[in-house]
């Protein structure tokens, strides 16, 4: 691996950085030290900084030169509300919060890449690191762009990073197209009528009705969607009922639903919703049913696809770098910022070793052996794109 000499000399203070944050998680939108954190780094390199974007969102920016582009470097800051399983010193501080996805990594290497860029880096243009609250969940993606992230920062292209565990450290993965799929929810209430259990026939019983609406949601997919197009839709709340000899009034469902374009996204919010309305008309009950769309997917662009895999095969050879791999049918809300400027998302390998875990896991951590690695390969596409001598 060809990482830079300079960013490896730092690598004992990249561990405590990480770490650092590792052990003071915050949730979305409520990241203020970690934030803090993030800005005094900025100005310690002699980075302008913008802080309080989106609430907890912090841009810095970085000139050379005179040349005229400008490229966005993107990492996120939130953690999740997880009990940490893990005993080692780092462990997280502050009990029901845990950095179980990396963030805490991607900010580090983000910041570790600034640093460098700002002391040692060869381009002519600006790049603006720009560090996201909110990723999991909340959309601080979409809600930076609300307050201008891009009117006020704008750029010709944007890049993103994330961890995978389950991939060898030293490797990359990337191509064009789909990379992460559209995260959409939904809930719905079965309105029925409550009454004694030894009586059904007196009730309408919400708890069946929502039983055939379930079963209804599984053959969308399985029998109306094309086959060559993924989706998953699941059931993850049914919540109906208190005691054993009374039939409720009500039932509620709710879950998620998953898949790469806007039209499959439109074929289930329909058919969801017409399955859902007409099976409890046919029981003579009544369902109210709200369907979110969350996070659109995340698309690739070809050109900067290319450059940022040009990067990884000029840090990690052309044999670590993984063009063939399936998008993930999880999400991300860097498709926000996709949506707005071209650019392109990588995953670097967070180690396949035994004992590795995936994320959203408690047991889960960021291998600190790959900060210098992803520390390197920001550094590598924002020389790329910013170097007008360079081609592609």
């Amino acid at each position: 691996m060809k990482i830079f000499k300079e960013i490896e000399e730092v690598e004992g203070t990249l561990i405590e950085w990480r770490r650092d944050l590792h052990s003071h998680p915050e949730l979305a939108f409520e990241e203020h030290h970690t934030a803090k954190f993030v800005a005094k780094k900025l100005r310690e390199f002699n980075i302008d900084v913008e802080e309080n974007i989106a609430g907890t969102g912090v841009v810095g920016t970085l000139r050379k030169g005179s040349g005229n582009l400008a490229v966005g470097l993107r990492a996120d800051l939130d953690a999740l509300p997880i009990h940490e399983g893990n005993n080692f010193s780092h462990k997280s501080k502050n009990p029901g919060k845990m950095h179980a996805c990396g963030h805490d990594g991607h900010t580090t290497m983000l910041l570790g890449a600034a640093q460098y860029l700002s002391n040692h880096g060869k381009f002519s243009g600006t790049i603006h690191f720009i560090f996201q609250p909110a990723e999991e969940n909340e959309g601080g993606g979409k809600a930076m762009i609300e307050d201008g992230l891009f009117k006020r920062f704008p750029v010709d292209s944007i890049f993103g990073m994330h961890n995978i565990p389950g991939i060898p450290v030293g490797c990359f993965a990337i191509k064009p197209g789909p990379m992460m799929a559209a995260f959409d929810v939904f809930e719905l209430t079965v309105h029925g009528k409550g009454g004694h259990a030894a009586m059904p026939h007196l009730a309408t019983d919400p708890i069946q009705i929502g039983t055939k609406i379930v079963e209804a949601f599984q053959n969308i997919v399985a029998k109306e969607i094309n086959p060559q197009e993924p989706a998953v839709l699941s059931v993850t709340k049914f919540q109906a009922g208190d005691t054993f000899n009374v039939i409720p009034s009500n039932a509620k469902i709710g879950g998620s639903a998953r898949c790469f374009s806007e039209k499959i996204q439109l074929q289930l919010e329909r058919r969801m919703g017409d399955l859902s309305k007409e099976i409890a008309k046919a029981f003579e009950a009544r369902c109210d049913f709200h369907y979110e769309r969350r996070y659109p997917p995340t698309i690739n662009n070809e050109k900067e696809s290319l450059q940022a895999r040009k990067a990884a095969v000029d840090l990690v050879g052309e044999e670590n770098l993984i063009s063939d791999h399936r998008p993930s049918m999880g999400s991300e809300d860097f498709a926000f910022m996709l949506k707005e400027r071209p650019g392109a998302y990588i995953w670097i390998g967070n180690g396949d070793g035994e004992g590795s875990c995936m994320i959203h896991n408690p047991l889960y951590d960021f291998n600190d052996k790959i900060l210098t690695l992803g520390a390197s390969w920001w550094v590598r596409v924002a020389e790329q794109y910013l170097n007008p001598a360079q081609t592609y």
